[in-house]
């Protein structure tokens, strides 16, 4: 864990795992984010979009978040909001939060955790980069908090990859 916690994490990455659940309930890979404010407030939530969006491998709970969020807020109100998020943005979902502008990032499952779930899974061929790496090479901050409660988020994938 990288960044400094605050008290409001572990619920409202709770709630981002919520978001993860009914994507999976709703036949989407089970990925889930959510926006909230600098106090916290939830401003946003997004599932996965694979097979809602027609089967865009691109349609990632956190990119799609980071689109919305950057035509929704300006730069200065969503450099002091965090994405919680249920798995490490890949690097793609990483550029995306950058170009948006998010400043914090909290997530549950790290991408080398989610490599070893879903191993070479055609829907999901896991980077093994972790996301301050791509962060850290832009020009503006974006703090990263995790992995965290990585056991509760592993469940959300579990019995998921191997049937598909």
């Amino acid at each position: 864990m990288t960044g400094t916690t605050r008290s409001h994490d572990e619920s409202l990455l709770r709630k981002a795992f919520d978001v993860a659940r009914r994507s999976r309930e709703g036949g989407d890979h089970p990925f889930g984010s959510i926006l909230a404010d600098r106090d916290g407030n939830v401003l946003l939530e997004q599932c996965n979009g694979y097979s809602s969006e027609g089967g865009d491998r691109t349609a990632h709970a956190e990119r799609l978040l980071a689109t919305r969020a950057g035509k929704a807020y300006d730069l200065d109100f969503l450099a002091g909001c965090t994405m919680y998020t249920s798995a490490e943005p890949c690097a793609m979902c990483s550029g995306a939060i950058y170009w948006a502008g998010i400043g914090r990032v909290v997530f549950g499952l790290s991408e080398r955790g989610m490599k070893q779930l879903t191993g070479d899974h055609v829907e999901n061929p896991t980077l093994d980069l972790p996301c301050h790496v791509v962060f850290a090479a832009g020009q503006r901050a974006t703090e990263v908090v995790g992995p965290m409660l990585e056991d509760e988020a592993v469940k959300l994938h579990e019995g998921y990859w191997s049937r598909r």
